[in-house]
């Protein structure tokens, strides 16, 4: 046993049940969740087709003719960025500096 030395400190007379106690608490919790949170289980165990609960997933497309961000070139390395919102931004874009290799 690699912890043999633990029984030195803990007697085995209460370390087992409370470990076991432990490990029941958690496996009630975990099943409790499973079906308090799914669908399917429900059904399987009254005898259900599976999938026949009312769970249902929908996806918010968003609309496709809303712009998301334009932006135009002003002059040289400046341009105008232009929000849905209708507000502008002016970003500089500046080229990254060369390292010198060695």
């Amino acid at each position: 046993m690699n912890n043999a030395k633990l029984w030195l400190v803990v007697k085995p007379t209460v370390g087992i049940p409370l470990f076991l106690s432990a490990v029941a608490v958690g496996s009630f919790a975990v099943h409790v969740a499973v079906l308090s949170n799914t669908t399917w289980v429900a059904d399987f165990l009254s005898g259900k087709p599976l999938g026949a609960g009312v769970a249902t997933a929908s996806m918010v497309v968003p609309d496709q003719n809303v712009a998301k961000a334009s932006f135009t070139a002003a002059s040289g390395q400046e341009v105008l960025i232009t929000m849905p919102d209708g507000t502008t931004a002016l970003a500089v874009l500046k080229m990254p500096e060369k390292l010198a290799s060695n």
